[in-house]
C-alpha cells in the first residue's frame, strides 16, 4: 500500500474543546472560530475576504480510523451504515469537509469563520472556494463540452 503525507497548513482555534460536545454540522449551532494559517502558507490566502464562503478541509485527529460501519449521527436506533454513506468523522482517512462563511482575514494570516464544528486544535489540510450551485453546474457543462458529450 502506498503511503501519502499530508502537511497541515494551520490549525483551528475554537471554544469547542470536546468532540462529544461539538455539533454534528456547522449549521447546528457551531460557534465562530479562527483558522490559524501557518506563516509559510499565509500568502495562499490572497483572494479570500470577508463574506466569502469557503470549504475548509481538516484532519479529524480524534477520529477512530478503524471504523467501517457506524450508526448515523451516533444514534443507536438507526441501522448501521458504511462510513462512506455517512458524514461520520470516524473513517479510515478522517478528512473533514466544512462549508463556512469568512468573517475576517487578518494581515497575520488568521481567518475568522462562522459555521465550523471542528474542535480546537484540529489540523487544517486545505481551504478552497465554495462553489455556488450555478458555478458547479457551469463546471459540469464545461467538462461535458470538453469531453465532446
Amino acid at each position: 500500500m502506498n503511503r501519502h503525507t499530508i502537511v497541515p497548513i494551520g490549525r483551528v482555534h475554537s471554544e469547542l474543546k470536546e468532540r462529544a460536545k461539538a455539533p454534528k454540522q456547522g449549521w447546528e449551532g457551531a460557534p465562530d472560530a479562527w483558522l490559524e494559517i501557518f506563516p509559510e502558507f499565509a500568502p495562499a490566502l490572497e483572494g479570500i475576504a470577508a463574506a466569502c464562503e469557503i470549504v475548509v478541509l481538516t484532519w479529524l485527529h480524534e477520529a477512530q480510523r478503524n471504523a467501517l460501519c457506524v450508526h448515523p449521527r451516533d444514534d443507536d436506533t438507526q441501522a448501521l451504515k458504511g462510513v462512506f454513506a455517512t458524514r461520520s468523522s470516524d473513517r479510515p482517512n478522517p478528512i473533514g469537509l466544512h462549508r463556512v462563511r469568512v468573517l475576517e482575514v487578518t494581515s497575520r494570516g488568521w481567518v475568522h469563520v462562522r459555521g465550523l464544528e471542528a474542535i480546537d486544535a484540529t489540523p487544517l489540510v486545505d481551504l478552497k472556494p465554495a462553489l455556488t450551485q450555478s458555478a458547479a453546474l457551469f463546471e459540469v457543462f464545461a467538462e461535458a463540452r470538453t469531453a465532446g458529450v
